[in-house]
Parts: C-alpha cells; structure tokens; sequence
C-alpha cells in the first residue's frame, strides 16, 4: 500500500476515533445501522428459493378451487368399470375417552367472514375420524328407527346393480366401529353387537335379512349415499339411507346423475363454478384418498329429519280453492311456503359434516352425511360467532341467499346476530370487526 493510499484510511480513522470520544452513542447507533443494511443486502443477494407446501388437510375453503393444486391421479380405465384395488382401510385406533353419554358433538362452525365464494371446500380426512359419534346418538337412532318403520324404501334404497357395493360399505362399517368405538360395538363371527342397544346384526347370512343400506344406517348418525360410474361417465345416485336430511328426499333423487341431482335442487354456481372439478373428483379419487367438506344452513323450525316449515314431506294434491274447471294443484314444497320473520326461539343451526371416500372392492363413492343441530340462540353465546356468522349470511349472492331461504329468516336472524355482537364488543370479548376471532377452519 502507497503512501498516498494509505492517508486518506488515517484519517477517516482519526475522525472516528475523534467522534468516538466525543458522541460514543452516535457512534454504535451508525455501526449497528450499517450492520442492518448489510446484512439486508446479504439476505436479499443469497435468499434461496421458495418451496410451496401443500397442507391438504387445511385448505381455505372460501378460494376458488381452481386456484388449489391436486394430487390425485387419474386412472386409466374406461367409464364404468372398475376392477377391484388392493387396498385396506388402516385401523382404526380406539376414540380416547369416549363414552356415549358424555361425549358431546362437535361444534362445526363452516363461515367465514365475507365475501362468500362457491366451492368445494374439501380437505384431506384422516382415517380415524371417519365416522363420529356423540351423546346425540340415542336420539338419532330412534328417530331413524321410526322412520324406517315409517317411510321404508322412500328413505333407504339400494338398486340391483348397486347391492354388492352396499354389503361392501356395511362390512366397512362392522369392521371400523368397533375399532373406533369400542365402548358402543362389538364385533361377534356373524357381524356387529351395539352394546347400547343390544342389537345384533349378521352381515353374513345371504340374502340380508334388510336393505344393506338400511342396517347401515341403524348403526351411525350419518345418512348414507354410495355413486356409481355407468359407461356414459356420470355417476349416480343408487343406494342411500336418507332419514335426516332436512330438505331433500331420497325418492326424488334416487337413480339421477351427479348433474341432475345438484342442477334439480337448484344448487348454487354448479353449472359455472362446481360441475367441471366434482366430476373430476370424482373420476379421479382413489380408495386411499378420502376427504371432507361441511357446509351449514338456517332452519326455522326444530325438526332435525324433515324441515316442515318448507312444506310437508308427502305434498299431497288437492282441488284448486276456486277452481271451476276441476284441475288440482300441488302443494309448493319449498323456502316460499315458510313463514317469514318468525321469533328467533324458531331459528336453528344446520351444520353437515361430509365424508367421500371410494370403496376399493366395488369402486363405488360414498358419502357420510352427518347432521348437527343446534338453536341459534346457543350458537351465538359463542365468542365471536355471532358477528362471523352475520358477516358469512350477508356475503351471500343473490343466487345463494335464495338457496338458503334468507329472505324468509334474514331480517329477524341478523337483527339478533347484531345484537349479540354489540355485546360481545362492549364486553371487550372481540373487536368491533371481530375477524380477529376467527378461528381455523371448520370451527
């Protein structure tokens, strides 16, 4: 180093040293700045590059499917056949603690606050929890005990082609729960014991002694739906145990197609938004890729197996009031028949939980449908629930805001909603937009 080199670095030590002396604390405030930027230029020249990580098990429900990756593959096989997969549900490890007195349901809560978008909503399911049960159970069993005795094959169903796919899925059923449940079922050589009940199933004896559907259904709170693929691609609804559906019956969707099912009910967005990737779920889904979705609706009345403020479940036909010519009307079976703006004490919860799932034998896709149900009035005592929930039911389109019958419930229901979270807010429970309280997806 020369000596004309070397001068300037003396003084601007000398000049350090001298504001070292005099502002010490100047001086570690611009060290310690400079160090910053040099390490921000460090990170920001060396930052490795970002991996995405897929988390199935916890996607956002209100994102466009079509912005979420997927991983199942699709099977090369031709529309409607299938060949058996070798494949065993993993077993179940035993519910801790449960006890079929104590166990309270779980409290599904599947709103967000707006905006509101139509999807899918599916997330992975871990096997265990394929099927859950609560201290409702007595209740359901009864009430579906004495609608099969009621209504019979309007309710439980299975077609000729569809019959070895049920027996599949109760012998899934009488293998998984008393794995899971061991308090509640056992197994014995024929079949199944409901130590609660004291019934006992043979799945062993042929022909059954009832619908495989229908003893399905006697032994869960879930209803039951399995599709089947035909050749044309579609899959259709040929067996079900539909007992507490609230509002839909299974004798009027028994034997349609996927499409039909959701575009008679009127679905929302499932021409434009859901047809295209459900019936791409549904090709492509494999026996060890079972998921889940929940959903929720506003019922104004309490009854859990068939919401008779929309109009009875057997509309029956009757003389038109004033009619001259001697033609008949049906009874309207729908949202426009309720009553409207009924008291809040009238207002409930409907909340589903869905499991899909193919079964590996027959290839059929079932659904478990469990139903839970609570007063409005309980559900917003909840810590943030109630502004999230007003938040979720004005996010609704048009379209979905008829779907659900708003109209008919949505002044009453938000005036209490409101309500119940200006008390909340004043308490200091949540803040004034409460989205603080929000909660990890479903709950």
């Amino acid at each position: 180093m020369t000596t004309e080199t070397a001068r300037p670095i003396k003084i601007a030590y000398d000049e350090c040293k001298q504001i070292l002396a005099r502002q010490p604390k100047l001086f570690f405030y611009g060290l310690l700045l400079i160090s910053c930027l040099v390490w921000i230029a460090i990170r920001t020249l060396v930052r490795p590059k970002k991996h995405s990580i897929r988390r199935p098990n916890s996607p956002d429900p209100e994102k466009p499917i079509s912005n979420r990756r997927t991983t199942i593959k699709a099977p090369d096989r031709t529309p409607g056949e299938w060949h058996p997969v070798d494949f065993t549900r993993p077993t179940a490890a035993p519910y801790p603690n449960w006890d079929v007195h104590t166990a309270e349901p779980i409290p599904y809560r599947p709103f967000r606050h707006g905006p509101y978008h139509i999807t899918m909503g599916l997330r992975t399911m871990q096997w265990d929890e394929w099927i859950e049960l609560d201290n409702q159970y007595p209740r359901f069993h009864e009430d579906k005990k004495r609608r099969i005795e009621e209504r019979g094959d309007k309710c439980c169903r299975t077609a000729h082609e569809a019959y070895d796919g049920a027996v599949e899925l109760l012998e899934e059923l009488c293998s998984y729960l008393p794995q899971r449940y061991p308090t509640l079922f056992r197994s014995t050589s024929t079949g199944i014991h409901n130590l609660l009940t004291e019934e006992t199933f043979d799945i062993s004896t042929r022909p059954l002694p009832e619908d495989p559907m229908t003893t399905a259904s006697r032994l869960i709170q879930d209803d039951l739906a399995i599709m089947f693929e035909k050749p044309d691609g579609q899959y259709y609804l040929l067996a079900g145990a539909i007992l507490l559906a609230g509002f839909w019956r299974l004798s009027d969707k028994f034997g349609m197609p996927l499409s039909e099912i959701h575009t008679s009910g009127d679905v929302p967005g499932f021409k434009t938004k859901l047809e295209k990737g459900m019936m791409n779920f549904f090709r492509r889904v494999q026996p060890g890729q079972p998921v889940l979705r929940n959903n929720y609706f506003i019922q104004v009345d309490d009854n859990l197996a068939w919401s008779h403020s929309i109009g009875s479940e057997d509309p029956s036909s009757s003389s038109s009031d004033g009619a001259d010519d001697g033609t008949t009307s049906k009874q309207v079976q729908g949202w426009s028949s309720a009553e409207k703006n009924k008291a809040i004490e009238h207002h409930y919860f409907r909340s589903e939980r869905q499991s899909l799932r193919r079964l590996p034998r027959s290839g059929g896709v079932v659904f478990t449908i469990r139903t839970y149900f609570e007063p409005i009035t309980k559900v917003a005592e909840e810590v943030g629930v109630p502004g999230r929930l007003a938040s979720a039911v004005r996010s609704w389109g048009d379209d979905v805001a008829r779907y659900k019958g708003r109209e008919r419930y949505g002044e009453v229901l938000l005036e209490y909603l409101d309500g119940k979270h200006r008390e909340q807010v004043e308490k200091g429970l949540v803040g004034e937009d409460g989205q603080e309280e929000e909660g990890k997806y479903p709950f």
